[in-house]
Formats: structure tokens, sequence, C-alpha cells
């Protein structure tokens, strides 16, 4: 039986991580891979708390003492806890899909696309279409900033596309789902996604701060 995808990022990013090495760079400003996990950590087990600082800017020093906390463990036992999928509501099969499966497919590519070489993962067509279907929410929140019409359109799937934000003249995103769920977290590390439409309105979404 084939795991979902969600489990399937969780275990490859840890893999990743022992690959590259506590101090391998990510794309998470200044992070490096012991960061990255550290982060991973607390927002799981410090989900009651700890966590907070994620999305409250004012309760970040909390998260940030959690994160040097967890980060003093050795390497191995940190990637270690990780992958153990620990028993929060993360771990409930809904939740879980709906709020670490893009989390972890993000994570997992900004310690990919971080290292020198990088090249793009070539996923499976099941893959890419559970992509698509957790991508229009994301975008919708990620982009509400540039306040400009939004579609987004697949690459690989000719004839797919799903309305992001209603209006005329929209800006018309298209790369496979993958790319395309990077691009809406904030990324710009991107194979193949162009841009069409106003120039000023594609200007504007580029520009804008993108991700949660």
């Amino acid at each position: 039986m084939t795991l979902p995808l969600v489990r399937r990022e969780r275990d490859a990013l840890c893999d990743t991580a022992l690959s590259v090495g506590p101090e391998a760079p990510t794309l998470c400003g200044g992070w490096d891979a012991r960061d990255l996990v550290a982060h991973l950590l607390v927002r799981e087990r410090g989900w009651w708390g700890p966590a907070a600082g994620i999305a409250i800017a004012p309760l970040e020093g909390v998260t940030e003492r959690a994160m040097e906390h967890s980060a003093r463990r050795p390497f191995p036992e940190m990637v270690g806890r990780l992958r153990e999928r620990p028993l929060t509501p993360y771990r409930l099969p809904g939740v879980e899909r709906l709020a670490n499966t893009l989390e972890y497919f993000v994570h997992h590519e900004d310690l990919r696309r971080a290292q020198p070489g990088w090249e793009p993962r070539d996923l499976p067509a099941g893959d890419e279409d559970e992509l698509w279907k957790l991508l229009p929410g994301s975008a919708r929140l990620s982009a509400r900033k540039a306040g400009v019409p939004i579609v987004v359109r697949r690459g690989d799937r000719p004839g797919q596309e799903a309305t992001v934000r209603r209006g005329s003249a929209p800006v018309v995103v298209t790369g496979k789902p993958s790319e395309l769920v990077l691009f809406f977290f904030g990324r710009d590390q991107l194979r193949d996604v162009t841009f069409d439409g106003p120039p000023d309105a594609v200007a504007r979404l580029r520009g804008t701060h993108r991700g949660f």
C-alpha cells in the first residue's frame, strides 16, 4: 500500500536532512538544516503553546526559544524525532493532509533547492494531482496582499485551471502544481513557471510578499 504524499514527504525530508547535514543552507532566510528541523519539531510537538509565535508575531520569542532548545539535541536525534509522527492533532488523517502536505513538500524543497546543482523532481502524476487539489486555498491566502485577479493553470495537464482571486484581466500563472505551490509559498527557485496578464498586475503579484 502506497503511503499518502504527506507521509512520504516527511520521510524524504528527513532523508535529505541527514544527507546534507545540519549546517546545510535552506531557502528559509538564514536558517540552516538544523533550524528547519527544529522549526518543524516545535510546530508539531509544541502546537499548544511554544509554536504560537509561528502565527502570532508578539509570541515569536517564545517559539524562537523553543527552537533553540530543540536544536541543542544531536542532529540525527532531532531528525529521528521528526520522523516519528508524534501523537498530536496533526496525526489525524484529515488534519495531517490539510496542514502538513504542503508544509513538508515545500520545506523538503527548501532543503533540496538550496544545494548546488539542484534539479526539480519528476513527481508521479498522482502526487501532482494531490498538490493541485490543495493549491487554490493556500494560494488564495498567500497572495491576498497582491490584490490582483489570479488564475492558476496546469502546465502538465492542458485545460485544467482554477481561480484564485476573481476579477477581470487576471494574472495567469502556469506551471506544474509542484512549482505553483512553491511560487505561492514565496519561493523563487522555480522551473518552467510563466506569467501572463497586464504587466503591472504581473509585477505586483511577483513583487508582493507571498507566503504565510
